[in-house]
């Protein structure tokens, strides 16, 4: 059977499946991979296991290596890098007098690649943006657009509960809210109170929707027709009348 190894790059984001390529990994190890975007540094959080090989979707990638100390080091540096990068592309946004919002910014392990994370309500066109940071950095740029919620993931913030955001925190994954599950649950139709700080629907209302669902489901089972409701009355009445003859 295949073995694997269960890595994860952002403390809140999915995790991906790799082959260990022969490396013995614990949980929490620093390792490095290859990724959609370039080289990355992440974590073990699931150590090597063999699965069965249906259970794999696609070819597996293998484990570049296990981070070193000088990735790690790396790592920490790029961090001054990216807010460099970050000023530098705000001003030359409000220069250009461009209608979007800068959100974050990422560079690759390896500084061949920099994912510049941005909100705006349509399409923006970024070529002379781009041509700036690709003059001032020297490597590939790639404009990201987001929506509101993946914002509140990235920055982070509290929550009208007092506690830390739950897409910053723990969230893998966003699932659909509707305003029907907030009426379900009898909660008060007021955007200030049923609202995240990303201004949609918080996601915590799905938390106990399936509760609802299910106890809608016994009181519906318990609930008569109105021609049962007749028929129950008749049968009253018709009792009632009989108990007065014999009296």
């Amino acid at each position: 059977m295949p073995e694997i190894v269960g890595i994860k790059v952002k403390k809140t984001g999915k995790f991906f499946i790799y082959s260990p390529n022969g490396i013995k990994f614990e949980k929490g190890d620093k390792v490095v991979i290859e990724t959609d975007r370039g080289l990355e540094l992440g974590e073990v959080i699931i150590p090597n296991r063999e699965v069965k090989e249906e259970e794999i979707e696609g070819e597996l990638k293998p484990v570049v290596r296990k981070a070193t100390e000088e990735d790690i080091r790396t790592k920490e540096e790029l961090k001054a890098v990216e807010q460099e990068a970050y000023e530098f592309c705000k001003e030359r946004i409000q220069a250009r007098e461009m209608d979007m919002k800068l959100i974050k910014v990422d560079f690759t392990l390896d500084k061949t690649k920099a994912i510049f994370y941005f909100t705006a309500d349509g399409r923006i066109d970024f070529r002379k943006l781009v041509r700036d940071l690709a003059h001032k950095f020297r490597l590939r740029i790639e404009m990201r657009q987001i929506g509101v919620r993946d914002e509140a993931k990235m920055v982070g913030g509290v929550g009208i509960c007092g506690r830390e955001l739950c897409c910053s925190s723990f969230l893998h994954k966003f699932h659909p809210v509707s305003i029907k599950q907030a009426k379900d649950q009898h909660l008060i139709l007021n955007p200030g109170k049923i609202s995240g700080v990303c201004g949609r629907l918080m996601c915590c209302i799905n938390y106990e929707d399936e509760d609802y669902q299910h106890e809608a489901e016994e009181q519906q089972a318990v609930l008569y027709t109105k021609e049962q409701l007749k028929e129950f009355e008749e049968q009253s009445r018709k009792l009632l009348e009989q108990e007065e003859r014999e009296d």
